[in-house]
């Protein structure tokens, strides 16, 4: 008789999707308020008139929390934007985490952050 035993991956792979994909508690619309009531210009990007979208890749564990936050691609001559962008990403609270076969995978994740000039 053979006997199969739940052994637990003693790799932390890191998925690029997930059945369940990671999201903030409150969903899309929660995501985007966060980053409205957080970003802050930064001083050197406004004087300059510099605007555009950067790209921050970072990871959902198992348990939720935000890490290996990094730019994956930024605005041209504006470096100010990605480390803001990174600031307020590194300091969200806790996500739902993503499932695959309703188990709890660390995923990894691009999203895009604007900054516009008003």
């Amino acid at each position: 008789m053979i006997v199969q035993q739940d052994v637990e991956e003693t790799v932390d792979e890191v998925l690029s999707f997930a059945e369940e994909m990671p999201h903030m508690p409150g969903g899309e619309e929660a995501f985007q308020n966060y980053l409205k009531a957080n970003i802050r210009y930064p001083q050197m990007e406004k004087e300059q008139g510099k605007d555009g979208t950067v790209y921050i890749y970072f990871e959902v564990a198992k348990d939720g929390t935000i890490s290996n936050v990094k730019t994956q691609k930024g605005v041209a001559g504006a470096p100010g934007l990605g480390k803001e962008a990174e600031r307020v990403i590194r300091v969200m609270p806790a996500w739902t985490p993503g499932k695959m076969n309703g188990r709890a995978v660390k995923v990894g994740m691009t999203v895009p952050v604007r900054f516009t000039l008003q």
